[in-house]
């Protein structure tokens, strides 16, 4: 494990493996860098791969009061340490914090997301309004674990039984742990889960290539997210994965961004 300090003083914990160019991966909601081992294991060997925690998980600290801003400093701090400039693959929420990144002026050389959870149509209902504030409270009042189960049925969309059950499994402490982080990704997300049009002007300063991965067995509303996104220009491709869902397979997910990555010219959507 190494340690870089964010702008903030706050310290960010961080593996590196591999030999080659520098890739940072950003982790989604309640996840931790020890999640991203099966993608390091297949990257590592074109990359020099760089997984962190993200500020308020695993290893890392936490200053408040938290602001995305702070976020994109943390992986500066990584970009920094990896050299001065790296690609950025992010998955899930952590993929629209990568691409925040990338229009913020990161030293970012290319970005591969898989699955930014956007909800812009009628497809799903989208978040409360109040979904971020209502996890702020839960967690202040100590109810940790009735605020992992708001993320999982309001926003993953998981039935309130099948929450229930999961409450027994072993995963549930961990998830527990890092309850006050689910309103870090919302702020993450901001509006673009309220079922309106993409806020694609959050991103139009974004010019370097950027690839997004869609899962083929994914519900309509995460690929018409997706999707939504090429409206940003040409310098946007898609690749969909056949059978894959928002839990893609490491091994079907690695070879294709490995090739966008080291392709001299990124190839056209697919």
């Amino acid at each position: 494990m190494h340690t870089v300090i964010s702008r903030d003083g706050t310290p960010i914990a961080y593996d590196k493996t591999g030999t080659g160019p520098a890739l940072v991966l950003v982790s989604g909601a309640l996840m931790a860098r020890a999640d991203f081992a099966p993608y390091t294991a297949l990257l590592s060997e074109h990359f020099t791969v760089y997984a962190h925690d993200r500020r308020g998980r695993g290893d890392s600290g936490d200053t408040a009061p938290y602001d995305v801003a702070r976020e994109v400093e943390d992986i500066d701090a990584v970009i920094e340490a990896a050299g001065g400039s790296a690609m950025l693959l992010g998955l899930s929420s952590g993929a629209v914090l990568a691409l925040e990144a990338a229009a913020r002026g990161s030293a970012v050389t290319r970005v591969a997301l898989y699955e930014p959870p956007f909800i812009v149509d009628d497809s799903r209902a989208p978040l409360p309004a109040d979904y971020v504030e209502h996890l702020d409270r839960l967690v202040d009042q100590g109810a940790r674990g009735e605020a992992v189960a708001l993320f999982l049925t309001a926003a993953v969309g998981l039935p309130e039984e099948m929450v229930a059950g999961m409450r027994q499994a072993p995963m549930w402490p961990a998830m527990e742990a890092l309850a006050h982080t689910i309103a870090y990704d919302g702020r993450v997300m901001g509006e673009a889960m309220s079922g309106n049009r993409l806020p694609l002007h959050r991103w139009e300063s974004v010019r370097i290539p950027v690839f997004i991965g869609i899962g083929g067995a994914s519900e309509a509303f995460m690929q018409d997210g997706g999707k939504a996104l090429t409206a940003l220009g040409p310098h946007v491709v898609t690749h969909t994965f056949p059978g894959q869902d928002h839990g893609i397979a490491p091994e079907a997910l690695a070879p294709v961004v490995t090739e966008f990555f080291t392709a001299e010219q990124p190839a056209t959507t697919a």
